[in-house]
């Protein structure tokens, strides 16, 4: 069961160090494809580590997102800011997979900070979505150009074209699952404080999950039961006994079908953005599902349409407040040149290391989080935007079957009205990858609308899992499945079954 992996210390004593064979074919696909897809921004060195574990994970070749610290190799988060920082430790999830035999085998692009849904905010150039390498028969320069999804869309493509087993990634509002569906490959956000975060770059602390992308689930799970382990350093770990709470009321599941188990389909979740195309793939996760003896009902979240807005207030004030270390002092560009360059005083200081070291999005993010938490607008804003995200708890506490073991006093059975459920279906995305540089970008908040399904799920700290729902035009629709919060083991295993039911 993943909420009862063993402790760190237990893969550390059973662990044997082997001399480190690395895998060639994962590197000759780097170097056949990533000039094209811009996925993998640095590579590690065949003898980076010199050996390797002998542990569940040894020799799978896993590649990590470029905002989790690994001190072998570079971490810039895609930005100025800290394009010449290399952290001197590793992340905890780092430091897991290499004490269970993984080759890290390089760092992949993202949004700058995480800080975008399609992957073009970035230093090292935008991220191509690889799905039409096997789409088309056209030279690569002919075709047409899509989005990988953002802000994980580096960790998303690494894997659709190859180029690893699987990757690490952060999801903040929906940037696991986003880059998933787009790319037609597996994304996994786990339950909040499940898998340690600690030298993971902060965006927005309450939100910020470190979770895996793979080809299905069946990897997905592999890998995150090598990493979903309590962590002292992190303060937002979940403990042994809570995660153990919280398996124990999640229903026993058969290993040939899904009787007994209730999927709730939220009538809030197929919004006037939504594309029809996304519908089909969707009904055939939930006919694979009812195939397997499970029973399909109709609920409802009536706090969904103010999600959007909640979490972008959320996401921009606590990022505000993270960004605020990179003044050039301690973090940041060069500080010497900085004062050199803009006057003796601190202030000017400062404004030229972030203006000069930030992008227009990030930019553009930490004013709007630092107006909400202006004395002015804080009650309008950002108390409000907690209200409605306890709203959107409340909402899924009411339609789930199990309890929050997080807060033991929330409902546990559905209210009168509605039908209690164990898992939630629905679309991932809006709609299939869009072309890298269409009006999405140029529309104002449209850009914004891609999260619109993901991140409910986000300000609640519920797993969800993205699968491969089908194809619309040749281009891979993701479908998502949502569970209460510490029952991601029930979440991967009818993750697999529908795999298993659509693609075996």
């Amino acid at each position: 069961m993943l909420s009862r992996c063993l402790p760190t210390t237990t893969i550390r004593r059973h662990a044997t160090l082997v001399p480190k064979a690395i895998d060639s074919s994962w590197r000759h696909a780097i170097t056949l494809k990533n000039d094209s897809v811009n996925a993998i921004v640095h590579l590690a060195s065949e003898d980076a580590s010199g050996v390797l574990a002998d542990g569940p994970l040894h020799k799978v070749a896993i590649a990590v997102k470029d905002n989790i610290c690994t001190s072998s190799m570079p971490t810039t988060c895609s930005s100025h800011m800290l394009e010449d920082f290399r952290s001197p430790y590793n992340a905890t999830v780092v430091r897991l997979l290499t004490e269970a035999g993984a080759d890290l085998i390089g760092k992949t692009n993202l949004d700058e900070f995480g800080m975008g849904s399609l992957n073009t905010y970035s230093i090292h150039g935008p991220v191509v979505n690889p799905f039409q390498l096997a789409n088309q028969n056209e030279s690569w320069e002919m075709r047409e150009k899509r989005a990988a999804g953002g802000s994980s869309g580096g960790s998303a493509a690494a894997v659709a074209a190859d180029m690893c087993y699987a990757a690490l990634g952060t999801d903040t509002g929906g940037s696991i699952r986003l880059p998933a569906s787009y790319c037609g490959v597996t994304g996994f956000k786990p339950s909040y404080g499940l898998i340690s975060r600690y030298g993971v770059v902060s965006f927005a602390d309450s939100l910020d999950c470190v979770g895996v992308i793979a080809k299905t689930t069946k990897r997905v799970r592999r890998v995150a039961e090598a990493i979903m382990a309590p962590d002292p350093r992190d303060p937002t770990s979940a403990s042994h006994t809570l995660r153990s709470n919280a398996s124990s009321h999640s229903p026993p599941l058969s290993a040939a079908h899904l009787k007994g188990l209730r999927v709730g389909v939220p009538e809030e979740y197929f919004p006037s953005e939504l594309d029809t195309s996304v519908i089909t793939p969707t009904r055939r996760v939930l006919s694979a599902l009812e195939s397997l003896g499970a029973t399909i009902v109709s609920v409802s979240l009536p706090s969904t349409p103010y999600a959007l807005s909640a979490y972008y207030v959320i996401a921009c004030a606590e990022a505000s407040s993270n960004l605020a270390r990179y003044d050039g002092v301690e973090y940041g560009l060069n500080v010497t040149a900085q004062r050199t360059r803009s006057g003796d005083t601190a202030m000017r200081s400062y404004a030229a290391t972030r203006s000069q070291g930030f992008g227009a999005e990030v930019r553009k993010r930490i004013l709007l989080g630092t107006y909400a938490l202006r004395a002015d607008a804080f009650d309008n804003y950002f108390q409000q935007a907690l209200r409605v995200r306890q709203l959107v708890r409340d909402d899924f506490n009411k339609t789930f079957r199990s309890p929050d073991v997080r807060f033991m006093d929330s409902p546990s059975t559905a209210a009168p009205d509605r039908p209690d459920v164990n898992i939630i279906v629905h679309p991932t995305a809006i709609q299939p990858a869009p072309l890298i540089y269409d009006d999405v970008q140029k529309k104002g908040l449209d850009a914004y609308v891609q999260d619109v399904l993901t991140v409910p799920a986000s300000l609640a700290g519920l797993p969800a899992l993205s699968i491969r729902g089908g194809d619309t035009d040749g281009w891979p629709i993701g479908v998502t499945i949502v569970g209460q919060w510490g029952s991601d083991d029930m979440v991967l295993r009818v993750g697999e079954m529908v795999d298993m039911s659509l693609y075996d």
